[in-house]
Parts: structure tokens; C-alpha cells; sequence
């Protein structure tokens, strides 16, 4: 589900960022009064997300624009497929085109990469998790899309669950020592997820408690005795440079959960078009 009190100030930031003091081209060939018709359509193959923000966007500037959906969200696309259909006044659908097709591409480019990835475990009981690798700002949407996608999201911040990263550690002199010191803390009982990169690692968070164990770069081989190191007593997590080509076999070790940075931080957008009628 979207915040739509932390959408409204994305939108209403990057529409300050575009307008300032308006759309002088716009506003200066076209009365308010004037009536658009206007259809997005797809140009490439994908899935869709992103729709209500990008209808969100129009109706910030002109709230009786008419807005009528063609695809749901979430649902797969062909090139020329069309996306929605959208009736306003001229100003508003020419000043809030950018923007809304900026989010939607970008955030139907996420969907995409993510259902990819989803669907090359598909069979294995593996879940696909995102990260906190989001454009600053955009981290609600961009999550969003990952759900969209299939995937599962990680943390939302650095609030939410505990993630003991290997500086952590290293300031902290260890492992143990480390998630012993929180859980003093963790008044909240927030999930502990500790960071690993070898199997002595592993057995040290395993003798701590960790709730969470993350195999960070290691190879499938490592992986795979990990795993059964751990024996359930723990939820084991893959991460580091997971691609569409490595992420099956990382996949088939036995991991609990797969994370991959690349879904926020490296998507192509969507090619996605809007054309007046």
C-alpha cells in the first residue's frame, strides 16, 4: 500500500522543481479553459507500475481530470499496448506529462526487473527482497514497485530492523559482542540480521542468536554449507552482486531469501509514451 501523505510530497516537490513559477510555454499558448484528450501507451515489453501516482500527478494540478485505466497495475504490457486514457484541460495534462511519465517508467522499469528475477527462481521456495540501494526521496515508491513486481521488501530504513553490517562489527569488536550490546537495547524486540562472509562468521552469528544470517559474496559452494550449518535455526539470506544469470543457482543452495541491490539501483525505465489525439 502507498503513503499517499509521503506520495503527495513527492509529487508536489518535483512539480516546484519543473514549475517554480510556471509553465511558461504551456501557459502562454493555451487558456485554462482548453480540453485535451490524451493515451500512454507502452513502446516496449513490461509490467506496469505506478499508475495511481502518475494519475496522482494530473490530478494535483487539475483535480477533474478524467482519468481511465487501460492496463492494472501490475499487469504485463506489449509495445503499443495502450496504458490509460486521460481527458483535462490542456494545461494541466502538458505541464504534469513529464513528471507523470517519468514515475511511471521508472517505476514500472523496477516492476519489470523484478518480476525477471522472480520468475527465474520460480519453483524454489526462495523469496526476492530488495534494498535500501533507492534514489534519495523515492524510497516509498520504489519499494512499492518491487511489490508490484513480485518482490518482497527488505527494511524501509534504518529504523525498522536491526542490520549488523561488517563495519558494524568491526567498530564493535565482533560479532557476539555486537548483538549482544543491542539486545541489551532492543527494547522493541526488532529482528537481528547480522552479516557474514565466512563460515566462521556464520557459526559465530549462529551462537549469538542472530534471527536474520546474511551470506554477503560468498560462493555457492560456501553457501550451500552455510545453509546447512544454520539448519533452519535461523533465516538465511544471499546477498551481493546477484544477477539475472547467477541468481537461480544462489537460489538453489537453500536460501531462505535472496536480496539484490540492482532492483532500485540499476533498473531501465520503461519506455512508455503519451500522445494527444
Amino acid at each position: 500500500m502507498l503513503d499517499w501523505q509521503k506520495v503527495d510530497v513527492i509529487i508536489d516537490n518535483a512539480l516546484a522543481e519543473d514549475l517554480d513559477n510556471g509553465d511558461v510555454t504551456t501557459n502562454y499558448l493555451f487558456e485554462p479553459t482548453e480540453i485535451a484528450h490524451a493515451v500512454m501507451k507502452a513502446k516496449a515489453a513490461g509490467v506496469i507500475a505506478g499508475l495511481p501516482v502518475a494519475e496522482r500527478v494530473f490530478r494535483r494540478l487539475a483535480p477533474q481530470v478524467d482519468w481511465k485505466t487501460r492496463v492494472s497495475e501490475g499487469g504485463a504490457v506489449s509495445p503499443g499496448d495502450v496504458i490509460a486514457e486521460i481527458k483535462g484541460t490542456r494545461r494541466a495534462l502538458l505541464t504534469g506529462e513529464r513528471l507523470a511519465l517519468n514515475i511511471l517508467q521508472r517505476l514500472s522499469g523496477i516492476a519489470t526487473l523484478t518480476a525477471r528475477f522472480v520468475n527465474a527462481v520460480q519453483g524454489l521456495p526462495v523469496k526476492i527482497l530488495d534494498t535500501r540501494k533507492t534514489l534519495p526521496g523515492l524510497r516509498v515508491l520504489e519499494k512499492y514497485a518491487v511489490a508490484v513486481g513480485g518482490g518482497v521488501n527488505h527494511r524501509f530504513g534504518l529504523f525498522d530492523a536491526v542490520m549488523i553490517k561488517d563495519n558494524h562489527i568491526k567498530l564493535a569488536g565482533g560479532i557476539r559482542r555486537a548483538v549482544e550490546k543491542i539486545r541489551r537495547k532492543n527494547v522493541n524486540h526488532l529482528s537481528i540480521e547480522v552479516e557474514t562472509s565466512t563460515l566462521a562468521e556464520v557459526e559465530e552469528a549462529l551462537s549469538a542468536d542472530a534471527d536474520i544470517i546474511m551470506l554477503d559474496n560468498m560462493s555457492n559452494a560456501d553457501m550451500r554449507a552455510a545453509v546447512q550449518l544454520i539448519n533452519k535455526r535461523a533465516v538465511t539470506e544471499a546477498s551481493g552482486g546477484v544477477t539475472l544469470e547467477t541468481v537461480r543457482g544462489i537460489a538453489e543452495t537453500g536460501v531462505d531469501r535472496i536480496s539484490v541491490g540492482a532492483l532500485t539501483h540499476s533498473p531501465q525505465a520503461l519506455d512508455i509514451a503519451l500522445y494527444f489525439q
